[in-house]
């Protein structure tokens, strides 16, 4: 089985691409089945069961997306092979830009839109930076000069990645991107494998649930990080 991990920012259209890459792949007899990570609530379940498209749903809730996908994908992973799928997709929304659900060995994509403007690719972290392939949707709707501004700092942020642009609606694109999805390794399993970028590190009195302000109700296993205030003459009498 080929496990695809579909990562990017809320609304970028990943279902819509995944949709439109497992129909082309249906229709050469191959079996496509999904696993949709979302934080508070989705319907894009429903969408790929519309399909008949074998399909998980799990919701992190107050957890932290990224832990809750790395601790869930593997048996995932077993699902999908117990189906006898030839691949799974797994689809994650990166609310922080900075998440990072890339596993070694595994084909990795990321789906950013052109209306998210031309710095956004400075902006997403290794979601981005870590990817086998860039899909760029929504470029319909903009120029073409802002389409080629738009792939060329995507090209700048992660130099190795293909880049390939998708419509969502007409699945203009979803016919590369399958071919390209065939040359992706075979796994049997995740045991022992490793994500591409180490997970956000903090563990703090925020994280087990505090709501209080203050440095009295701080508590973190890692030092924190203050913003630097530059001195007012005001600050500098009191002192």
């Amino acid at each position: 089985m080929k496990l695809i991990t579909f990562a990017g920012p809320p609304s970028a259209g990943k279902t819509a691409a995944a949709i439109k890459t497992a129909e082309c792949l249906t229709r050469d007899g191959f079996r496509v089945g999904v696993v949709k990570f979302d934080c508070i609530s989705t319907q894009d379940d429903e969408l790929y069961q519309r399909r008949n498209i074998p399909v998980l749903t799990g919701i992190s809730g107050s957890l932290c997306p990224d832990h809750y996908f790395i601790t869930n994908i593997e048996a995932c992973v077993d699902w999908g092979l117990s189906s006898g799928l030839d691949y799974l997709f797994s689809e994650s929304a990166g609310l922080c830009n900075r998440c990072s659900p890339h596993i070694r060995g595994v084909m990795s994509l990321c789906v950013i839109d052109c209306l998210s403007g031309v710095n956004t690719p400075r902006k997403i972290g290794p979601m981005l930076l870590y990817a086998d392939v860039v899909i760029i949707t929504k470029a319909d709707i903009v120029s073409q000069a802002e389409r080629e501004v738009f792939a060329f700092r995507v090209r700048r942020a992660n130099k190795k990645a293909r880049i390939l642009f998708v419509n969502g609606l007409t699945g203009q694109g979803a016919f590369e991107l399958a071919c390209r999805l065939k040359e992706a390794p075979d796994i049997t399993g995740l045991a022992d494998a490793r994500i591409r970028f180490p997970l956000p590190q903090a563990l703090c009195s925020y994280c087990l649930g505090e709501t209080r302000i203050g440095e009295d109700y701080m508590t973190s296993s890692i030092i924190s990080r203050k913003i630097e205030i530059p001195q007012t003459k005001e600050s500098s009498c009191k002192v």
